[in-house]
């Protein structure tokens, strides 16, 4: 069984796969330091949790934004699973030319979107947006080429600095709204978020297609957490949860000798 570890700035997020099955998934919160022992003590936990043991684990691959977090994940692996784990990074094989000024400096989570992408749709133009902490949107070619694109803050992250940063504007919970005028503070909030980044997305996803894809328009894919909010906005042409898990089993096909 393969386990991917897709690690962000506010979560890691587990999936274990069966052959082409993706079989269980869990999370963990990412906002706070561990050692080695407490992520190895939690990952076998959460494993028998779910029907999974352990020792049947025999690849793992890990995708981190949070750099201080990947030794510790390293030496998990080592020591509770006795494996040596595949860590997206520069230099490993990815089927993707990156056409970014410095290709070093693209997200690993943005490439593994990519790869899941161009595996899930192949021979087609794609927009990838990944709503997670920051909100990304991504363009890659049908040629495999990863063009570039956007980086905004997600819709908890823009929350969030709205309670911080306000006297009196309280937290709420993020949902789709109906009404484009809130008639309380807590729908004001919501109505805001929502809408801004339906209207984001929208007007980034036309830019772009404008700009790289005007003979053949793309396929556009939602993904990350939030990304089911806009079901109901004609926004994608699919959505995609685990993304991001398939670029990262993806990621271990092309790079077998490590």
């Amino acid at each position: 069984m393969l386990l991917c570890l897709d690690v962000g700035n506010s979560q890691i997020y587990c999936g274990v796969y069966r052959d082409d099955d993706l079989w269980i998934q869990f999370r963990r919160t990412s906002t706070m330091r561990s050692s080695s022992d407490e992520l190895g003590v939690f990952m076998r936990g959460a494993l028998r949790e779910n029907g999974v043991e352990p020792e049947s684990i025999t690849d793992i691959v890990i995708c981190s934004v949070v750099p201080d977090m990947l030794y510790s994940l390293r030496s998990c692996c080592q020591k509770y699973f006795g494996l040596e784990p595949l860590v997206m990074r520069p230099g490993i094989r990815t089927g993707l030319k990156i056409a970014y000024k410095d290709p070093k400096e693209v997200g690993a989570d943005r490439i593994a979107d990519a790869m899941g992408a161009i595996k899930l749709y192949p021979d087609r133009n794609l927009i990838v947006v990944d709503f997670g902490t920051a909100t990304t949107v991504c363009a890659i070619s049908k040629g495999r080429e990863f063009l570039g694109g956007n980086i905004i803050p997600g819709v908890r992250l823009a929350m969030d600095a709205l309670e911080e940063k306000t006297a009196q504007l309280p937290t709420v919970e993020i949902v789709p709204v109906t009404s484009a005028i809130g008639r309380s503070t807590v729908e004001s909030i919501q109505n805001g978020l929502y809408w801004s980044n339906v209207g984001m997305v929208k007007e980034l996803v036309a830019r772009m297609t404008a700009e790289a894809f005007a003979d053949e328009p793309p396929l556009v894919i939602g993904t990350g957490g939030f990304a089911h909010l806009f079901d109901n906005q004609g926004i994608f042409d699919a959505v995609v949860p685990d993304l991001i898990l398939e670029g990262l089993r993806e990621a271990v096909r092309l790079n077998p000798e490590r």
